[in-house]
């Protein structure tokens, strides 16, 4: 993997592991495992006869063991038989495509949602489960309101959210603010840009940011937009309404960000640090920087590898704060990646889509899986889950976690993710850019334009 071309989704499926425990995920081989109750895999079976359904899924663990246990909970209740097949991250893009695109996918499809979702309505490839939804109401009662947002196309249902959220987190490193003596937290950008000051008078880098991974600077935008414009303003590129980017909240998130860059927000050099290696983490727990804005699956790494930075109380994490007092996004707003989805395919036999559907109400994200997700240190979707959180930090971490997705009256997913991938690597392309002060404002929107609807 290229890191100057990592993206939000290959490092998702690297590092949405275990918080708690601290190790990260491992993306496991680069071929499919096939397996299942009943044996054989047959993941190219989903869209053609035979009476059991297939699904296709990521591996890594421990998310791999989690989502095996609940196909096989689910087929030894005698409710169906379904049999699935393993894919490393990048395989399972390239493969999934292909293999719908021939009519020949799994009945089940595991996705992230949004701009790849909204691909395969564009070509009829999925079930529309809005009258699903309707029929049983606790299933969609039960999880937290923001995790459908990705899963909604034209105001349709597309895919059940499922298994965990991670937000986008504010970590601040307290041995650092203690040392430049800043006693309070920014609460706005105008104390942000006050804060670099601060920082850079005692020789403290103000943020660690891997910048040569690009979907790292993504965060500050996204954050900004939010709260300067509201969630419509990204609303209305995702649906591809021409000059979307126009809006004159774009123009000042860009700006905002160049300042802070001119003004030497970052570490120096933070365009050759990679987020794929964990080197902007080490950057922050190290003390280099006294904060870093970054996605809530760091928090065992920095548990594990820095020192003791989590277990010494030295780590403050918050939401983004308010930009000013005339942003019109609300607050409480977040953005990263507000659950994992699947769909069920349109080419897959009626008796197929029964089985998904008993396996979406019956077994998926159940009392056990939510038992496990928790014992790996996630937050899962669903409302209440807080009660069976641990005591200590991280039981009042979780309960942050927790408290940001269910009470975010918006949860934006990740641009990258909600766009489509051609129009994501355009974005990615341009954000780069803009940190390197190579393009203007106005350049950036221009060519943005350009890319609506690609």
């Amino acid at each position: 993997m290229d890191p100057r071309k990592t993206s939000r989704r290959s490092f998702l499926s690297l590092a949405i592991g275990t918080p708690l425990a601290g190790a990260l995920a491992a993306c496991g081989g680069s071929g499919p495992t096939q397996t299942g109750a009943g044996g054989g895999g047959g993941g190219n079976s989903g869209g053609g006869g035979g009476g059991g359904a297939t699904y296709w899924f990521l591996t890594g663990q421990p998310q791999q063991a989690i989502r095996e246990d609940t196909v096989k909970r689910f087929n030894a209740s005698g409710a169906g038989n379904i049999s699935y097949t393993e894919f490393q991250n990048d395989a399972y893009k390239t493969k999934i495509k292909t293999a719908l695109g021939a009519g020949q996918g799994p009945t089940m499809i595991w996705g992230w949602g949004g701009g790849g979702l909204k691909e395969y309505v564009k070509s009829n490839q999925v079930v529309d489960l809005t009258d699903w939804f309707n029929q049983n109401p606790q299933q969609k009662e039960r999880r937290f309101p923001s995790s459908f947002k990705a899963a909604t196309i034209d105001g349709k249902i597309y895919a059940i959210p499922g298994e965990t959220v991670t937000p986008i987190v504010f970590y601040w490193n307290k041995k650092v603010l203690d040392k430049i003596g800043m006693s309070q937290l920014p609460q706005d950008w105008n104390g942000i840009m006050q804060y670099v000051q601060t920082a850079n008078s005692k020789g403290v880098a103000p943020f660690s940011l891997g910048g040569q991974s690009r979907w790292t600077n993504m965060m500050w935008l996204e954050f900004l937009l939010d709260r300067i414009g509201g969630s419509k303003v990204f609303d209305n590129v995702f649906e591809g309404k021409k000059d979307a980017w126009s809006d004159p909240a774009v123009t000042d998130m860009l700006t905002k960000v160049q300042d802070l860059v001119k003004a030497n927000g970052f570490i120096k050099g933070f365009q050759s640090i990679t987020a794929d290696s964990n080197a902007d983490q080490a950057v922050f727990f190290t003390g280099k920087a006294g904060a870093v804005l970054h996605g809530a699956w760091i928090y065992g790494n920095l548990k594990t590898a820095g020192g003791d930075l989590v277990t010494g109380g030295h780590l403050a994490y918050t939401n983004f704060p308010k930009v000013s007092d005339s942003d019109k996004g609300d607050p409480s707003n977040t953005v990263g990646n507000p659950g994992q989805y699947t769909s069920i395919n349109s080419k897959a036999t009626p008796q197929q889509q029964d089985i998904a559907k008993k396996f979406f109400g019956t077994t998926l994200l159940d009392d056990t899986e939510i038992q496990k997700w928790v014992a790996t240190g996630n937050v899962p979707l669903v409302k209440g889950v807080d009660s069976k959180f641990p005591s200590g930090a991280d039981g009042d971490w979780l309960k942050f976690i927790y408290n940001t997705s269910a009470n975010a009256k918006s949860f934006a997913q990740s641009w990258d993710q909600a766009l489509s991938p051609t129009q994501a690597e355009t974005l990615l392309d341009n954000i780069a850019k803009l940190f390197a002060l190579s393009i203007t404002p106005q350049q950036w929107i221009d060519n943005m334009n350009k890319a609506i609807g690609s």
